[in-house]
């Protein structure tokens, strides 16, 4: 994992131009560049602003576009939390189900925990998303609610630090 760079664009657009990665999501698929281009250069001010934000995921092998992982400070009031670290990670589907996401969010947890020093870092999900509700559950969180988000249910997930 490292950060997102301008370079990154052909692997962010196949990303969220892909209409299965956006299922739970609730966005529809990016259709330009430059839409990919306004992402990462979104991210790469979070670098700025908050000394956080997602990072590109890279197969080891290739040297390939995974997706994105990572923490990012919400700013914005999210089922009444604000100012609280997100954990999310989203992936091409051909990197579902072999353990990226896991591997991702244990690295982003001890990131967080470790070198920024937080006490406690949350996560979200779409309650139909299954597989995100796994992963966030085997790398430590807990569901202690759920809640509508964009007018649809979601699972409130926290973890603290031990």
């Amino acid at each position: 994992m490292r950060e997102l760079l301008p370079t990154d664009e052909a692997g962010m657009f196949a990303l969220d131009a892909d209409p299965e990665v956006q299922t739970y999501l609730g966005n529809k698929p990016i259709t330009s560049w430059a839409e990919a281009q306004q992402t990462i250069a979104l991210i790469r001010q979070q670098y700025q602003d908050n000394g956080i934000g997602r990072w590109a995921m890279l197969e080891k092998a290739t040297g390939n576009f995974m997706g994105w992982a990572g923490l990012k400070l919400i700013t914005t009031p999210i089922n009444q939390h604000v100012n609280y670290y997100d954990l999310g990670y989203r992936l091409l589907p051909a990197y579902w189900h072999q353990g990226f996401a896991t591997e991702a969010a244990r690295a982003s947890l001890h990131y967080g925990f470790t070198t920024l020093q937080l006490t406690k870092i949350y996560a979200m999900a779409d309650t139909r998303n299954l597989a995100s509700k796994n992963i966030l559950e085997k790398v430590g969180f807990t569901c202690s609610e759920t809640f509508i988000y964009e007018g649809t249910p979601h699972y409130w997930f926290k973890i603290t630090r031990k």
